[in-house]
């Protein structure tokens, strides 16, 4: 499998200065600066498009895991929410809360949390991020 590019840029300050963020596929190239990143400023983040590429292997992995238990998968939408906290060693990522809701024929609530659950411990991004808290929150329309 070939290996996946990404890339940014920053000038200046940490403060004042600003930069870059974009992805080899051409998908998504974008400004961010310390206010989008620590404050509430418009543009992205490294926090926010972690947070996209954990929802989309997510909700791509539970689709295949509950396709593959012969559910019919009807539509999946799966918001994470990446905490960014200042502690007592600087900033650092705190906790991801995962909060899916997805439209399955054949499954009843019960077996959707459980399936979403063991997907958040086996997604690819969430196997690479296991050093920081994860929460799911399931639910089945």
């Amino acid at each position: 499998m070939p290996a996946r590019i990404a890339e940014a840029t920053w000038e200046g300050t940490l403060n004042e200065g600003n930069g870059s963020m974009k992805v080899g596929s051409g998908a998504f190239d974008g400004p961010f600066t310390f206010k989008s990143r620590f404050e509430d400023a418009p543009m992205t983040n490294p926090e926010e498009l972690l947070g996209a590429a954990h929802a989309g292997c997510f909700t791509m992995a539970l689709g295949a895991r509950l396709g593959r238990g012969g559910f019919n998968v009807k539509r999946i939408h799966t918001t994470a929410h990446v905490h960014l906290e200042k502690g007592e060693s600087g900033f650092a990522i705190s906790r991801i809360d995962l909060v899916t809701e997805g439209e399955v024929d054949g499954i009843d609530a019960a077996a959707f949390k459980e399936h979403a659950e063991a997907t958040k411990d086996g997604c690819i991004v969430s196997k690479a991020l296991s050093a920081v808290p994860m929460t799911i929150q399931a639910t089945l329309k």
